[in-house]
């Protein structure tokens, strides 16, 4: 007799949870207090958090709050289009089992000046997860509370129904041979004709280190033929192609490593500086191979057994010297990368010291080996589009990732399906 009442309970839950979700936004922060959050699959720190459907594959979050006990965080999922604006879906119709979990794993730190409680968590758990695949924005809030939202990150999850290939290239267009790199992508169902799609149904998306606003969209095949269709137009497959990113060993805070040009610590509070050497433009430079990680970090510690708790934090110094000692005219320079969140924003915009002539900017980070660039917005004020051109510059021979996203709509459907991905790296001999 209450099953009835039960469900419209549900109901109406879920639809209250659908309207408090409209207006967030991925990849956002609502908590000055939360620190070096870092979601991938689990066991693979540099992987991005991306699953197949029907499969036990998990992904791993790991999140600080500074200066607090323990609290009740709780995490959802929240299917999105191929867009990330929310899918007119309720969470019943994407989400089995709990709509919400609560994070049960979390220690306060130790061995750290800096005080804060580590949370992690692994899912999807056995009792809940998603039954679609598409675009899901995680999110975790307080007190199982939607409206206390503390940050949200993005989650891809596959159901592969297309193989896709995928292959870089140097650009045929001669003034972008030396500074662009070119990606061709195919598509192939995997079933025919079960799965014959229409060159209408199609989208697929190109992200270049894994950097969402500079991603780009391809809504038809430059060529198809039969069930295999190809993606090779210039304004979806040409990406200016960067230089090698800048590194910050921060792996220990009582030795100098590499590019440190200083640590100051002060036994008396526990506040420590930590200043990276100076650094300038490299556009129009000789440009060097080397080893990195595509602008992402990875939490270590050399001076205690486990970063997780044990990791200490330390304001980070980092110096841009311009040409000349003058700013750039009607830009802003930015530290760029995941320690960032990839962002042109407050947090990440350097300041101009006249005096010195040169950026300043610090960032409070934990314990980790960085990767970073300097970028500046584009053309206008309002054009929050990272460009390398200026403090960088490009190189056709530089390693990076790309990360080719296939999403699928038919008709009468009410959400975007992710039905295939590849991801791959440029790797052209020097």
């Amino acid at each position: 007799m209450q099953r009835p009442q039960f469900t419209i309970f549900l109901l109406i839950f879920s639809c209250i949870l659908a309207k408090k979700v409209t207006a967030q936004w991925p990849d956002q922060v609502y908590s000055s207090s939360i620190q070096s959050i870092k979601l991938y699959k689990a066991g693979d720190p540099l992987s991005y958090p991306l699953i197949q459907l029907g499969t036990t594959e998990q992904l791993e979050l790991h999140f600080d709050e500074l200066n607090a006990g323990p609290k009740n965080y709780y995490y959802t999922l929240q299917l999105c289009q191929a867009d990330w604006t929310p899918a007119a879906l309720q969470p019943y119709d994407y989400l089995k089992g709990f709509i919400s979990n609560r994070i049960r794993n979390y220690r306060p730190s130790s061995l750290s000046q800096n005080r804060y409680t580590h949370y992690q968590l692994t899912f999807p758990e056995s009792n809940s997860g998603p039954t679609r695949s598409g675009n899901y924005l995680l999110k975790v809030f307080l007190n199982d509370d939607t409206s206390k939202l503390i940050f949200t990150r993005r989650v891809l999850v596959v159901g592969k129904k297309v193989a896709v290939s995928a292959q870089v290239r140097q650009p045929f267009d001669g003034q972008l041979l030396l500074t662009h790199q070119q990606v061709q992508v195919g598509v192939t169902p995997l079933q025919v004709p079960q799965n014959n799609f229409s060159p209408m149904d199609l989208r697929v998306q190109l992200l270049q280190n894994r950097v969402w606003s500079t991603s780009h969209i391809q809504k038809t095949p430059t060529v198809y033929r039969g069930n295999y269709f190809e993606y090779t137009d210039e304004s979806f497959s040409v990406f200016p192609a960067g230089q090698e990113w800048r590194w910050a060993d921060l792996r220990s805070f009582r030795l100098r490593s590499e590019r440190i040009s200083s640590i100051q610590d002060n036994d008396s509070t526990s506040r420590v500086d930590v200043f990276v050497n100076p650094d300038g433009p490299r556009s129009g430079k000789m440009s060097l191979l080397n080893r990195d990680i595509n602008g992402a970090y990875v939490l270590e510690s050399r001076d205690n057994p486990n970063v997780l708790f044990q990791g200490e934090y330390a304001w980070v110094h980092f110096t841009y010297f311009p040409p000349g000692g003058q700013p750039y005219r009607g830009r802003d320079v930015y530290i760029f990368g995941e320690l960032t969140g990839y962002q042109l924003g407050p947090d990440s915009r350097m300041d101009f010291d006249v005096e010195k002539g040169c950026y300043t900017k610090a960032l409070f980070l934990k314990q980790g080996y960085y990767n970073y660039l300097y970028m500046t917005n584009g053309d206008g004020a309002e054009n929050k589009s990272p460009v390398s051109v200026y403090t960088e510059g490009n190189y056709w021979g530089t390693e990076n990732e790309y990360l080719v996203l296939v999403y699928c709509r038919t008709v009468g459907s009410r959400a975007d399906e992710l039905i295939g991905y590849t991801q791959i790296h440029s790797a052209f001999q020097r």
